[in-house]
């Protein structure tokens, strides 16, 4: 029987090994660690977006309607001048309607006093060295309201593909801090998935007055974030 004890002894191993094996497996690959990074690059805004409005009253309709559009020719003409193309600038926003009195009417209602006619043209002007006369000159050819100014890099790309590498050196340096920390050996990377990212806020600063030489703008700085998500393998 001693050839049979030996027989069972052996099988009772090979079951504990089968049965070890896949534990191990599941340990080495659930030996992972997962990091963020974030990612900042700046750069100089060498373009500007502007939204103006003009708006006129009138008696009748039609009134107000031709006063908003001669304003807007005018508006037109100066950007011409100022060399802006014409697929830099696009009417955004065209509205007419009435203007109603205070006082209520015999039937409960109010009378129509007037009418309202609105136009809002957004422009980009690329050279931020024209972008205070320009707004001098619009607002004296007869714009009323501005309804934006913002500022942006014409060609973000490569300011973002530095937000980018900023991002993964950033993930990359956690991940080798936590690995040391923890006595463990950072692998190769299993995944990299890239963020949302996001550009701005560009300092602004401007007056409506008339009048003025030029209206006063401080383009500030452009700022473009970036971040990923990173796997690393873990050694021993």
């Amino acid at each position: 029987m001693p050839g049979f004890r030996l027989f069972l002894g052996l099988a009772a191993m090979l079951v504990s090994l089968a049965l070890v094996t896949p534990a191990m497996a599941q340990s080495d690959e659930s030996a992972r660690l997962t990091v963020t990074g974030q990612g900042e690059a700046f750069a100089a805004p060498d373009m500007a977006t502007v939204t103006l409005g003009m708006t006129a009253q009138a008696d009748a309709a039609d009134a107000a309607m031709q006063q908003v559009s001669a304003v807007v020719d005018a508006i037109l003409a100066r950007l011409d001048a100022f060399g802006i193309a014409a697929a830099d600038r696009q009417t955004s926003d065209l509205s007419l309607g009435p203007i109603y009195g205070n006082r209520q009417n015999d039937e409960g209602g109010r009378d129509i006093v007037g009418f309202q006619a609105y136009n809002r043209l957004t422009v980009r002007v690329r050279n931020l060295d024209d972008l205070g006369d320009v707004l001098s000159a619009v607002l004296d050819d007869g714009a009323n309201q501005l309804d934006g100014l913002s500022f942006g890099v014409q060609d973000p790309r490569p300011v973002l593909d530095a937000a980018r590498r900023d991002a993964v050196a950033d993930a990359r340096a956690k991940a080798e801090l936590f690995a040391e920390a923890a006595g463990v050996t950072l692998g190769p990377v299993l995944s990299l998935t890239e963020g949302g990212g996001q550009t701005g806020p560009f300092p602004e600063m401007m007056s409506m007055a008339r009048g003025a030489d030029a209206v006063p703008v401080a383009a500030g700085e452009a700022t473009f974030s970036a971040s990923v998500m990173m796997v690393f393998a873990l050694g021993n």
